[in-house]
C-alpha cells in the first residue's frame, strides 16, 4: 500500500512498474495469486463472459504425447487452452500458466472458493464421485452461462442509462461489466518435489512424455547398433488419474488477518538484523543477485538453489544442510551431470564463472539455519495462514496441540506436540528443542537422527543452534533426548493425532 501512496503523490511510473514486478514475483511462488485489478495494466486483462473454474487435460490413451515435445522441453496444454504446463529439461522444476479471475471483495471471493471446494470434496469419495462432481461442475457452468445469456436476452443485463460508447478507465464498455469478469494470465513456478494437487495430472503427462522420448532415443540407438530393442513400456493407469483440474482462485482484495503480514526485514547474508527479524511463516523463496533459493518445509525438508544457468543444487533427506548435489545438462552432448559438494569442503571460486558455488551454498545454509530456529521455537505461529483460517477460531485449529508429557526423575521433563516437535527441560536448567518423527515404530536409529539441528538454551537464556551430527560438549543432552524419543517409538506411547476443530476452551487447557 505504501507504493500505491507514492504513485498517487508523485505519479512516478517507475514505482508502478516496481510494484507490478513485485506482485508478479509474489504470485510466481504462491499457491494463490493476488490480482488487484487497479494494479494490473489493461493490456494484461481479458474480459470473459463465463467463470473458468476448472480445465480438462488431454487423455494419454488417445492423444499423441510426442507432439508435446519440442527440443527436449515439454509443454502440456489443457483442452480448452486456459492452462499450460512447461517442464524443464532437468525435470526438477516446472512452470504453469493459467487464466485467473482478478481479486474480488471478500464476499465474492468466498462464493468462488465455495464453488471450488464443492468440486474438491469429491476426492474423498473415490473415482466415481470425482467424475460425477466434475460432470456436475461442467453442467453447472453451462447452466449458469445459459441463464446469463437468457437474462441478458430478457434485458436484465442491459444498462439503458449508459451509452454503448461509454467506457471505464481500462477502455472496457460499461454495459459489459454486469455480464462479464476480468481475467489475467498468471505464471507460477513449482518444484517437482512439492507442488499443489491441481498440477499433479498435467505433471504426470509431462513426465510421461519425457519417458516416451527417452525410450524412443534408446530404441533408435539399439537399432542403429543392431541390438535387440528393449521393452520399456511406461507403466501407467490413466483411470487412476483425474483429468480435470480445479484452477487456483485469486485471494480477496482485503485480508481478515492483516497482523499476520507484519514483518521486519533483515540481511541474512550479511548477518545484519537477523535477531530483530520477525515473520509469521517460514521462509520459502529468496531471490538475491540473480540466484533463487527455494526452501520446502515438509515431512522431507528440501533446499534448492537455482543460479540462473539452467542448473540447480539440491539438498534433502540425509544430505540436508551437509551436502548439495549439483544437477546440470551438458550443452553439446545433452548428458545429465551430477556432482556432490560438502558444505565443509566447498571448491574454491573459479575466475570467469558467473557465480561462486561456495557463496550460494553458504548463503542457502544460513537461511536454512534461520528456518530451523523458527521451526524449533515453541511459538508455533509459522503454521498460521490467513486464507486458510476459520474465522470462528482465529486459526487455532491450525496450531499443534500437546500429545504427551512425562517427568523423568532426576533428569527432566519431556513434552511432545502434534507437529513432531519435542521440548526437553533438564533439571540443571538446560532446555532442548528438536523435531522427531513418531510415526516410525522401528527400534533402530532413525535415518534422520543425525540430520539438521536442535536448539539448546542455557540457564542464562543464551540460545544456540547445534548440529545433531556434531553435538560437541552438549552430546549428553542431545543423546538423552534421542534415547527418550526412541523409547517412545518402541513402546508406541504417542497417541495418533487427527486434525479436528480446536475450540478456545480445549486449546488453552492443553497449554496449561
Amino acid at each position: 500500500m505504501q507504493a500505491e501512496r507514492l504513485m498517487v503523490l508523485y505519479g512516478d511510473d517507475s514505482v508502478e512498474e516496481q510494484l507490478l514486478r513485485a506482485l508478479d514475483f509474489r504470485n510466481k511462488f504462491a499457491s494463490r495469486p493476488y490480482l488487484p485489478s487497479h494494479v494490473i495494466p489493461p493490456e494484461r486483462k481479458k474480459i470473459l463472459f463465463s467463470d473458468i473454474l476448472e480445465v480438462r487435460w488431454p487423455d494419454p490413451t488417445t492423444a499423441d504425447l510426442t507432439r508435446f515435445i519440442d527440443n527436449d522441453s515439454v509443454k502440456i496444454s489443457s483442452v480448452d487452452g486456459y492452462a499450460h504446463l512447461y517442464l524443464s529439461e532437468l525435470q526438477q522444476e516446472f512452470t504453469v500458466e493459467f487464466l485467473c479471475k482478478v481479486s474480488q471483495s471478500s464476499a465474492a471471493s468466498l462464493r468462488s472458493s465455495q464453488k471450488n471446494s464443492d468440486y474438491q470434496t469429491g476426492d474423498q469419495y473415490g473415482k466415481s464421485s470425482k467424475k460425477s462432481v466434475a460432470e456436475m461442475s461442467l453442467k453447472q457452468m453451462r447452466t449458469e452461462n445459459k441463464k446469463n445469456k437468457h437474462s441478458c436476452a430478457e434485458g436484465k443485463c442491459r444498462e439503458p442509462t449508459i451509452p454503448e460508447d461509454q467506457k471505464d478507465r481500462d477502455g472496457v464498455p460499461l454495459f459489459y461489466t454486469n455480464c462479464s469478469s476480468e481475467y489475467t494470465w498468471v505464471t507460477q513456478r513449482w518444484s517437482v518435489s512439492s507442488y499443489p494437487e491441481e498440477w499433479k495430472y498435467p505433471l504426470f503427462l509431462a513426465l510421461m512424455c519425457c519417458n516416451l522420448h527417452t525410450v524412443k532415443n534408446v530404441m533408435k540407438t539399439c537399432e542403429k547398433n543392431n541390438h535387440t530393442s528393449i521393452g520399456a513400456d511406461v507403466l501407467i493407469d490413466p483411470e487412476t488419474c483425474e483429468k480435470v483440474s480445479c484452477l487456483p482462485t485469486a485471494l480477496p482484495l482485503s485480508c481478515r488477518a492483516p497482523h499476520l503480514h507484519r514483518w521486519t526485514s533483515c540481511d541474512f547474508f550479511q548477518n545484519r538484523g537477523t535477531e530483530k527479524y520477525s515473520c509469521p511463516q517460514l521462509i520459502q523463496i529468496v531471490w538475491c543477485q540473480g540466484v533463487l533459493y527455494r526452501f520446502i518445509h515438509d515431512r522431507t525438508n528440501i533446499t534448492e538453489i537455482y543460479p540462473g544457468d539452467d542448473s540447480f543444487f539440491k539438498s534433502e533427506g540425509a544430505f540436508l544442510g551437509n551436502y548439495f548435489i549439483h544437477y546440470a545438462i551438458q550443452k553439446g552432448t545433452k548428458k545429465r551431470e551430477e556432482k556432490m559438494y560438502s558444505v565443509n569442503s566447498l571448491p574454491p571460486d573459479v575466475p570467469g564463472n558467473p557465480y561462486s558455488i561456495s557463496s550460494v551454498v553458504t548463503e542457502a545454509t544460513k537461511i536454512l539455519q534461520y528456518c530451523y530456529k523458527a521451526k524449533l521455537s515453541l511459538t508455533h505461529n509459522y503454521y498460521l495462514c490467513c486464507w486458510k483460517m476459520v474465522p470462528e477460531t482465529d486459526g487455532r485449529e491450525m496450531l499443534p496441540v500437546l500429545l504427551y508429557e512425562k517427568v523423568i526423575p532426576s533428569i527432566g521433563r519431556l513434552i511432545v506436540y502434534s507437529d513432531h516437535k519435542v521440548h526437553t527441560a533438564f533439571w540443571d536448567g538446560m532446555t532442548l528443542n528438536m523435531v522427531w518423527d513418531f510415526s516410525s515404530s522401528c527400534s533402530k536409529i532413525q535415518v534422520n537422527e543425525d540430520v539438521g539441528w536442535c536448539k539448546l538454551t542455557t540457564p542464562d537464556g543464551v540460545q544456540q543452534l547445534i548440529k545433531i551430527s556434531h553435538p560437541g560438549i552438549y552430546e549428553r543432552y542431545i543423546r538423552t533426548a534421542i534415547e527418550w524419543c526412541r523409547s517412545l517409538n518402541e513402546r508406541k506411547e504417542i497417541p495418533e493425532y487427527t486434525a479436528h476443530s480446536v475450540t478456545e476452551e480445549n486449546w488453552y487447557s492443553s497449554l496449561s
